[in-house]
């Protein structure tokens, strides 16, 4: 039996620019970050006894006896990818939901991965989970989804991460000191706006007018070195969080499907209960909500949008780890 811990992801500058559309022709780049919230992969050898080879459970339960009867487009295409013969059962639980700006699919794909490479006895770099990760939902799922979210799941750690070419992608660790990092760390607080949506429709609308923003994208692109200058201590820290507002601006502009009204009325409450600027997760639409306020307006602001699920995190470090490996003996013979 094989467990699997894969952390989810908070992007904060240059999501869009990861897209191998965009980035094949102009280059890309993500400033991200791994936190203390996960997707748990439990995988082992399906005994022999029941009617079905197949046994995946998550939000649904399905059984089957071939992978092209698998519903869940993960599951399915990361088996066949594998080239898994024998049955296999795969329970998944995560910390936090689904389609929620986090990353969880990409957390699942590159979980399974390193599960099933364990079950076939193999050690595999997070460099090559997060290549195969990308081209199974890009090339495999065929989901509307860019390549940050897989890096940054299976490597782990705060990482400005350069896109060149799908085989030329850099992992830059951002260094701070002890208390330069814890301090960066308190001035965030994330918030569950209590919508799940479909990630992949929101990045169709987007790419279908890529070419119509591209100084939207270039200056999105930017903010991630200016982000990066910051960091290290070149301005004011609270110019991190001024700058995710304008971040924020820019991508709401890339299509009408990003934000709601819903969405903007938080924001504004947040805007002006304390909060310097923040933006919602992943593509878009719902699913979870950052904000960065100075220390001494947290608790304002966590009362100002107590109607919210606030979610206590914290940075990881480790990337997609195997938490649990045991041999089973063959007792089916």
């Amino acid at each position: 039996m094989i467990i699997t811990r894969t952390p989810f992801r908070i992007s904060f500058f240059g999501g869009g620019t990861d897209f191998p559309a965009w980035y094949h022709e102009n280059g890309g780049a993500v400033l991200s970050t791994t936190i203390n919230k996960y997707c748990y992969i439990n995988c082992r050898i399906q005994p022999p006894f029941f009617e079905y080879k197949h046994k995946i459970v998550y939000s649904k339960h399905e059984t089957a006896n071939e992978i092209d009867e698998i519903i869940h487009p993960s599951a399915r295409e990361t088996l066949r990818f594998m080239k898994i013969t024998e049955g296999v059962s795969i329970h998944h639980d995560g910390d936090l939901p689904a389609m929620s700006g986090l990353g969880s699919s990409s957390a699942f794909t590159v979980g399974l991965l390193h599960a099933l490479y364990a079950l076939k006895g193999k050690i595999v770099s997070k460099k090559r989970l997060a290549g195969e990760a990308i081209h199974i939902e890009q090339d495999m799922i065929k989901e509307n989804v860019g390549s940050q979210d897989q890096v940054a799941v299976a490597f782990g750690g705060f990482n400005k991460i350069e896109f060149k070419s799908q085989h030329n992608i850099e992992v830059i660790p951002i260094t701070l000191g002890k208390d330069a990092f814890l301090r960066f760390q308190d001035h965030f607080l994330l918030f569950f706006t209590g919508v799940t949506r479909s990630a992949s429709r929101i990045e169709a609308d987007k790419l279908n007018h890529i070419n119509e923003r591209k100084n939207e994208l270039e200056t999105m692109r930017s903010m991630v070195d200016e982000a990066f200058g910051i960091l290290s201590g070149e301005r004011d820290l609270l110019d991190f969080g001024r700058l995710l507002d304008e971040s924020w601006k820019l991508k709401k502009s890339l299509s009408n499907r990003v934000s709601t009204l819903y969405i903007d009325n938080i924001y504004d409450t947040a805007m002006k209960n304390g909060a310097i600027g923040g933006k919602i997760l992943g593509a878009g639409g719902g699913g979870f909500i950052l904000f960065f306020v100075p220390p001494e307006n947290r608790e304002k602001l966590r009362q100002a949008l107590s109607s919210l699920l606030h979610v206590p995190f914290r940075f990881d470090v480790l990337g997609s780890q195997i938490v649990y490996y045991a041999q089973e003996d063959n007792y089916y013979e």
